[in-house]
């Protein structure tokens, strides 16, 4: 019999109906494997991520969880799964992409098959996809790979195809080279963009974590971070195009690593972290007084003017 937690979702991207979070949610569908999960408004234990203040609401063991280049508030929380270096008793280092759509299959696949198949299908040179205007190295680099061929834009940023792309992972397939620069860089800080261009054959240009040859073999694609700037990356993109059998080479190279130093991504110590969680729950650093403050203190700036004085009394007087 599997073992009942009381758990609630606050504050992520998607709407906060129970509905919703049993479809959307990645930590809800890796944790109903394990667990038989009671989705509750008044929880044993909340996970919560960046986009709101909800959270501050919950007198529970609080759980952090991001897919943004964010860092856990220890004050706030008791627990996170972020990007960060180093794991600790209370931080967990849980990248984006370990949760994608394609991840197991990715570590599984044989790379070295068919790869005249995979070099024929590639009709096009180079794509770039982004709709977030964060990230003004990508369009730097976008820019200047532009003088040497025609990189396709298919995203609202430089869009030069005249169409937004729907589905983005058909249309990466189609292309050489993949732009696979996160909006930022911070060590561990590695999203989808080398998942998604790993998934569609085409080599992935890579900028962002400048410790990502811990999780991916950098023999597979070509990593901004071993090259003293953009005009180095520039001239051995064009190395490989101009040269099938260099192109195969890391087309056929397994790109996860897997090694004794990264069994902390593995789905299965993920969970035995959420079970440490779950059977040792008295850390609780915030009193529920503190809460009410923090989380009326944000609505402050979001409420109309009419009841803002109404909540400002408040505030003040719970902190008599």
């Amino acid at each position: 019999m599997r073992e009942k937690i009381k758990i609630n979702f606050e504050d992520f991207w998607h709407h906060n109906s129970f509905v919703t979070i049993q479809k959307e949610n990645p930590i809800f569908k890796l944790l109903s494997a394990r667990f038989d999960l009671e989705l509750s408004k008044e929880p044993d234990f909340l996970v919560y991520s960046c986009f709101g203040k909800n959270f501050l609401k919950y007198n529970c063991v609080r759980i952090f969880y991001t897919g943004e280049n964010i860092r856990p508030d220890f004050s706030e929380c008791d627990y996170a799964f972020s990007f960060d270096y180093p794991i600790t008793e209370r931080n967990y280092r849980l990248p984006l992409y370990i949760l994608y759509n394609g991840y197991k299959e990715l570590k599984r696949k044989n790379f070295g098959y068919n790869l005249d198949k995979k070099i024929n299908e590639k009709q096009r040179f180079c794509n770039f996809v982004y709709s977030n205007k964060k990230g003004k190295e990508r369009v730097e680099f976008f820019k200047e790979l532009q003088k040497y061929k025609k990189v396709d834009s298919g995203g609202r940023i430089m869009n030069n195809i005249g169409y937004l792309v729907k589905d983005k992972l058909s249309f990466l397939q189609q292309y050489k080279f993949t732009i696979a620069f996160e909006n930022s860089s911070y060590p561990g800080y590695s999203t989808e963009k080398l998942l998604q261009a790993f998934i569609t054959n085409t080599i992935p240009i890579y900028w962002g974590n400048p410790l990502i040859h811990k999780d991916f073999n950098t023999n597979s694609f070509i990593n901004c971070h071993d090259y003293k700037n953009f005009e180095e990356v520039i001239e051995k993109v064009i190395e490989v195009d101009n040269d099938d059998s260099l192109y195969l080479e890391y087309i056929a190279q397994p790109p996860i690593i897997v090694n004794s130093e990264n069994k902390y991504l593995d789905e299965i110590n993920i969970i035995r972290r959420f079970e440490n969680i779950f059977s040792n729950h008295n850390l609780i650093f915030i009193t529920k007084k503190k809460n009410i403050i923090r989380y009326y203190s944000w609505l402050m700036d979001k409420c109309p003017k009419m009841v803002y004085s109404s909540i400002k009394n408040y505030i003040e007087q719970l902190r008599k």
